[in-house]
């Protein structure tokens, strides 16, 4: 916008319509470089109506007072420069300026007389609103106004909206009859809009959810029906955009979701935002403690602005879920260790003795250090990440189905070779030869993994390698990210943090948190059924074993949907199974490989799966005798008997039936004598005595020592 610097130059406006507002105006720069303002020039006689038109804002409902006017008289004046007034009136919003709200600040008496005929009801309603224009009428030009607009949004001091329907703590004159709406209630009705149920369902739910704390009435009905009303709303007129600049925007954002922020400055470089509700606090500490967490690191990396880090724990159904995210593009060791203690240090604030036993990562330019200080625990290496994109690509690039097979089964025997004994770099060698014909695909596998496959191999080798469940529930989760993140609507917002902020902690974080609830409260039950299909391995589950035929070279799978189609699964008993579905096409890992995979695991015709040959390498490794018979013998074997009951324990509870036959097994623990004496006594004495009794019991023990007193 353009710099004004001389009144003449402004255009008059006069829109068509009876009453217009700031909306309907064009507002141009007026003034110096170093202090201009937003003006208009519009006729004297319009004013009432452009006023009126401002209070009519359907976001932010309100009334204008004057807060100061001044006038001169015509002739007053011998010289006078072409913006000075006739008549001057500064009009505030009636919900300011003074704030009566809570941590409000009550401005000092003026020396001034204020215009109370068109204040606010109430001075409580009053929430410090700095909305505000001036109305200039012109010396020079009397039938013409100057409107300055100083402050065009109704926001306080904080940046925050203080009134109107967008005003998440503003409150009817009923609010005493308002039936409770808990914070359960209200973060379900909140992820039903979001994910677009119908408004009727919505409401049904949420009278559902009141009538657990009050009665079902007319007058309940109509307030409930009014808040859901409202509330989808509000959700539908938010925005991610609070301001222009994009780091201005999650400046303010950050500073109206402090709760929801575990790490982040604004003055530092590079940008470091971590992000974590209070609910993914609570699944983090009852699902990552004494469990496994992992990460999904580098999302977004070609089309968003900064790289989106998912930390993940796994629920009940063995499902990942999103605890934190991490905005950055660093991947330094300072800046990991900064964020990552600061999880930390939050999570133990709440529990001291949260402790992880396991760390997954999926990319092998990771550095594992700052895991290893942070949440002193083993680290694991996932293959989701390798095998999504050989075989996006694979399928991309090449097109005869045969050759996909046979390309996807010798990338998988490069893997192999860590184990087999066989050098993986002739075995690369091998397979750039004879497939050099695959032209586009050659050129990306040497442009984009040649030059860096020393360093995966090198990872596969040390690191141990996380299961096919596991690697399943990232996939999920990360094609879940993708496809709420990049649909067509938002292609012109990818670039801007605060959007991708919002995205997160409105829409997925509403989807997580519904779906956790439909599991734990058997309600929702189509939402419930998808969360439970959600994951190959599940759907895997469900398919009978009659439907496999198993063969050396393949494997055939009769399809649930229709029993006229079979999919052939290729490479049967690796990770690197090719299967001709619509799903594994897409570079996913698809139910019927996962199947298959299940049906070989105990054949010892089919090679076992690259987790399992990891864990039988670090077995081998601890149970190699030392050089002499040492102590190291005996610890090493004294952690390897230590595991091996472990894995007993659990491979027992997990093929379990019935829990109570488990713990029928598991040895009588004992507290030490002093410990089980003060339990017994206070959980004798605490139900039955109150403190009424104890003060007579107090009395009668009183008694009886001065009556032996006296005996003596």
């Amino acid at each position: 916008m353009d710099l004004i610097e001389t009144i003449h130059e402004i255009p008059v406006q006069n829109p068509s319509v009876d009453d217009f507002c700031a909306a309907d105006l064009k507002w141009v720069k007026f003034g110096t470089p170093e202090h201009h303002d937003d003006v208009a020039l519009i006729p004297y006689a319009r004013v009432d109506e452009f006023i009126f038109g401002e209070c009519s804002n359907v976001e932010s409902p309100t009334r204008f007072h004057i807060e100061r006017g001044r006038k001169r008289s015509k002739g007053s004046l011998l010289e006078f420069k072409s913006d000075e007034y006739l008549e001057y009136r500064l009009y505030w919003c009636s919900f300011g300026p003074e704030n009566y709200g809570e941590g409000g600040i009550i401005l000092p008496s003026r020396r001034y007389r204020l215009n109370t005929r068109n204040r606010a009801a109430r001075p409580q309603s009053m929430r410090g609103c700095t909305c505000h224009f001036v109305v200039k009428r012109l010396y020079a030009r009397p039938s013409l106004a100057l409107i300055v607009y100083n402050d065009r949004r109704h926001v306080n001091k904080s940046g925050l909206i203080c009134h109107g329907p967008l005003d998440r703590d503003a409150i009817g004159p009923r609010a005493k009859k308002i039936p409770y709406v808990g914070n359960e209630i209200q973060q379900q009705t909140m992820s039903m809009i979001y994910l677009g149920i119908p408004e009727e369902n919505v409401l049904e739910k949420h009278i559902e959810g009141i009538q657990r704390y009050c009665g079902s009435d007319v007058v309940v009905n109509s307030l409930a029906s009014q808040y859901v009303h409202k509330l989808g709303m509000i959700i539908k007129r938010s925005t991610h955009e609070l301001d222009l600049d994009d780091e201005a925007s999650i400046r303010i954002w950050a500073d109206r979701n402090k709760k929801s922020i575990f790490y982040y400055e604004e003055s530092t470089e590079p940008f470091i935002l971590g992000v974590q509700t209070e609910w993914q606090l609570q699944q983090m500490l009852r699902f990552g403690h004494h469990s496994i967490i992992a990460v999904d690191s580098t999302f977004g990396i070609k089309r968003l602005k900064y790289p989106l880090c998912t930390l993940l724990v796994f629920d009940s159904r063995q499902h990942a879920l999103p605890v934190a995210w991490v905005i950055t593009r660093s991947v330094s060791k300072a800046d990991m260790s900064k964020w990552m203690k600061a999880l930390l240090g939050r999570v133990c604030a709440v529990d001291p003795t949260f402790k992880v036993n396991g760390f997954i990562i999926d990319d092998a330019a990771a550095e594992i250090d700052p895991i290893k200080e942070t949440f002193s625990c083993p680290i694991l290496f996932s293959l989701w990440r390798v095998r999504r994109s050989w075989l996006r690509h694979i399928v991309k690039n090449c097109r005869n189905i045969e050759v996909q097979r046979e390309i996807f089964k010798r990338l998988g025997e490069i893997v192999y070779s860590i184990w087999s004994g066989a050098n993986p770099f002739t075995v690369l060698e091998k397979f750039t030869h004879d497939f050099v014909d695959q032209t586009y695909f050659m050129q990306y596998f040497t442009a984009t993994w040649v030059p860096k496959i020393e360093m995966w191999l090198t990872v596969m080798r040390t690191l141990p390698l996380a299961s096919q469940e596991a690697s399943g529930a990232i996939e999920a989760y990360h094609v879940k990210l993708k496809v709420k993140l990049f649909d067509d609507s938002h292609l012109g917002a990818l670039q801007r943090v605060d959007w991708l902020v919002h995205k997160l902690t409105t829409e997925l974080h509403s989807s997580y948190w519904l779906d956790r609830y439909a599991d734990e409260s058997d309600s929702f039950q189509t939402v419930k059924e998808e969360y439970i299909n959600s994951t190959s391995w599940h759907r895997a589950s469900q398919i009978p074993d009659t439907d496999v035929t198993l063969d050396k070279l393949f494997a055939k799978i009769v399809s649930q949907s229709d029993r006229t189609r079979v999919h052939l699964v290729w490479n049967p008993g690796s990770e690197f199974a090719f299967c001709d579905c619509e799903w594994s096409l897409h570079g996913n890992l698809c139910k019927h490989v996962v199947k298959v995979n299940m049906m070989c695991e105990n054949r010892c015709e089919y090679q076992s799966s690259t987790s399992f040959q990891s864990y039988q390498e670090i077995l081998t490794s601890m149970f190699k005798k030392p050089p002499d018979d040492s102590l190291e013998l005996d610890l090493a074997v004294a952690w390897l008997n230590q595991i091996h009951d472990q894995i007993e324990k659990l491979v027992e509870l997990n093929k379990s039936t019935d829990i109570g036959m488990v713990v029928n097994k598991l040895p009588l623990k004992w507290g030490d004598r002093k410990n089980r004496t003060l339990l017994c006594r206070q959980a004798a004495v605490r139900p039955c005595v109150s403190s009424s009794s104890k003060s007579n019991v107090a009395r009668k023990k009183s008694r009886k020592r001065r009556r032996l007193s006296s005996i003596r």
